[in-house]
């Protein structure tokens, strides 16, 4: 996890903004590739003035959306064939869809605004609301503010959590940070076993 976002920092700080758009449309268009990752990392350089936040957000938005009615052509287009044709995992596929189907049905504005916050739902939901009929206007408006949401919300946490970072370290150095993050880290294990013990 740690290698693949320092790689995609590396490839954030030298492409920049055209390939946090790609990455963005990519990972929305079902290709399982880190499009959040590359949003947080960019929110995060931009905390440290190397890119414009405003441009960062916009652009993972835009890619987000781009990328989702991609998706929902492929699902609409060919999404059902392969959902249907025989071979390696045709019974579980068979059960997708017929568990997608009316899913989809009955909340497929939902499934189409908050998976853009889930990753599994992040990268297949186009598909899905295409393979299943999902009107098309609904899935657009849905869409577009699920992936406006989305990049803002995401940009905005990454971004200030950077700059706190930031100044954290210069405050007490990366030693404090690390000391800082292990308190957090046991406060929460600590309170998650006495949770489970009162259950």
């Amino acid at each position: 996890m740690l290698a693949a976002i320092l790689d995609v920092k590396h490839l954030v700080q030298v492409f920049g903004y055209p390939l946090l758009f790609v990455i963005v449309m990519s990972e929305s268009g079902g290709l399982p590739v880190p499009g959040e990752t590359g949003l947080i990392t960019a929110a995060v350089l931009a905390s440290q003035g190397k890119l414009k936040l405003e441009l960062v957000i916009a652009l993972a938005a835009a890619g987000a959306i781009v990328g989702d009615n991609i998706g929902y052509v492929i699902g609409r287009k060919g999404g059902r064939w392969l959902l249907e044709r025989p071979g390696l995992f045709h019974r579980q596929r068979l059960q997708v869809l017929a568990s997608g189907q009316p899913f989809f049905e009955r909340h497929g504005p939902k499934a189409v605004f908050f998976g853009r916050f889930i990753l599994a739902l992040r990268v297949w939901a186009s598909w899905l609301a295409g393979a299943t009929h999902m009107h098309w206007r609904s899935f657009v408006l849905w869409n577009a503010l699920g992936g406006v949401t989305w990049a803002t919300a995401i940009g905005l946490i990454a971004y200030y959590l950077g700059r706190s970072a930031g100044n954290a370290i210069e405050t007490f150095g990366l030693f404090g940070l690390a000391a800082v993050l292990i308190a957090l880290g046991g406060g929460l294990l600590l309170h998650l076993r006495h949770r489970r013990r009162t259950l």
